[in-house]
């Protein structure tokens, strides 16, 4: 016990000034396509600071920036708001009931259903304290610098959310998108900007977490939702990464390329930090140097995305 309290200690005191809740302003003026508050509270951007917070692993909050959304006027932009507009409205959509439980599936918290699903997968597995240890501290560690490379984008591009995009579109200047000033999400939307999406991003570093400490694909979760008051079995990582793209979407809250992208950000986020931190020691302390991921004997491929869900 006095060897926890003072590894906590330490962590807390490394942790001093690392940016958590500094005053991180987002300042750019309403227009086509800049994310403004939504109804129906109108919140302001929320945990902004979280953008510039100082990761536990990764060198900066932009290491893993990914590029741009597609343009206003883009065929790609286009897709994305039609089919928000028939998959992700409130009523009247196009979804079928069980697309309609997996996006409420996915709308609550995150964070608590990855602890329980894990902390259910040592037990079921029997691992031991130190593996068990070392579980959740990839899973957590990388999860937690997938949060700040996903504030990271949201601060940095500010992008609208479906529910402006939708009822603005005859702002945006693609012929191929019609405003609807009526349309609602199924879900509620969040108060911070579409791209990246958090979910994704935060569920693919887990997914990647997963099947890089457990070295196979077969991640074999039990996922509850107190959403729905079910639980869903989760074999693969690519199953895992296709659910969260696509519950967003069908939420209503984000455009599908928010949520590939963010989940291909959450992927490296977390194949970087298995590579860097949590490689074996040797006996006396030292690592061996990095191998590069080609030539390593064990690696697992990386996880989809769901890219090409329809």
């Amino acid at each position: 016990m006095a060897y926890g309290k003072r590894a906590a200690a330490r962590v807390i005191e490394l942790r001093e000034g690392d940016g958590r809740f500094a005053d991180v302003p987002f300042t750019a003026a309403p227009a086509p396509g800049v994310w403004r508050p939504t109804p129906p509270a109108f919140q302001p951007f929320i945990d902004t600071w979280l953008a510039r917070l100082r990761p536990l692993l990764l060198a900066s909050p932009q290491q893993f920036r990914p590029g741009g959304p597609p343009a206003l006027s883009s065929a790609a932009y286009a897709e994305d708001v039609q089919e928000l507009k028939t998959m992700g409205v409130k009523t009247g959509s196009g979804r079928s009931a069980q697309q309609t439980e997996t996006a409420l599936f996915f709308s609550g918290n995150l964070v608590e259903q990855v602890q329980i699903a894990v902390r259910d997968h040592a037990v079921r597995h029997r691992l031991g304290i130190a593996e068990t240890a070392r579980l959740f501290a990839a899973v957590n560690a990388a999860a937690t610098d997938a949060v700040v490379t996903a504030w990271d984008a949201k601060l940095h591009y500010g992008t609208w959310r479906p529910i402006t995009a939708i009822r603005l579109a005859d702002t945006d200047g693609n012929p191929a998108t019609t405003a609807d000033p009526a349309w609602e999400p199924l879900l509620l939307t969040p108060p911070h900007p579409d791209y990246v999406a958090g979910h994704t991003t935060v569920a693919a570093a887990v997914a990647r977490a997963l099947t890089g400490v457990l070295r196979t694909s077969h991640i074999d979760l039990y996922v509850p939702s107190e959403v729905t008051g079910t639980t869903r079995f989760y074999g693969s990582a690519d199953d895992l990464n296709r659910d969260v793209v696509d519950a967003r979407v069908w939420g209503g809250v984000h455009s599908r390329t928010a949520d590939v992208v963010g989940c291909r950000a959450g992927t490296r986020v977390a194949a970087w930090a298995l590579d860097h931190y949590f490689q074996p020691v040797a006996k006396d302390g030292t690592r061996p140097s990095l191998p590069t991921r080609a030539a390593r004997q064990d690696s697992v491929a990386d996880p989809e995305c769901g890219d090409d869900t329809d």
